[in-house]
């Protein structure tokens, strides 16, 4: 996973963001790898506190999927606090990875 620095803030993501990090996964509607990415993300945002999983439908928000690059799904950012992109990946993540990369945004 690496990151770029792009910042959301809750007006633009539309949802609120988590107390300590935000997993936030753009994804599409016929993508199989995104099903499994919902599962995993929030699995991981269940167990750790203070993180929560926001999921995107990147069709229907195609600005935010330009404005920050977005060029296949899934594709996953892992926020800080204060909405921060701190790690990015695309593709399908391991769970152990997406672990680790909550470790550089909490």
């Amino acid at each position: 996973m690496s990151g770029d620095g792009a910042t959301l803030d809750e007006q633009r993501l539309g949802e609120s963001l988590g107390r300590r990090a935000t997993l936030v996964q753009f994804s599409s509607a016929f993508c199989a790898p995104c099903r499994a990415t919902r599962r995993i993300l929030a699995e991981i945002a269940g167990m750790v506190p203070g993180v929560c999983h926001v999921e995107i439908d990147a069709e229907a928000r195609l600005d935010l999927v330009r404005a920050l690059g977005v060029v296949r799904t899934p594709t996953v950012l892992v926020l800080d606090a204060h909405g921060r992109e701190v790690r990015r990946a695309a593709g399908q993540p391991r769970k152990a990875d997406v672990i680790a990369a909550l470790g550089a945004a909490v």
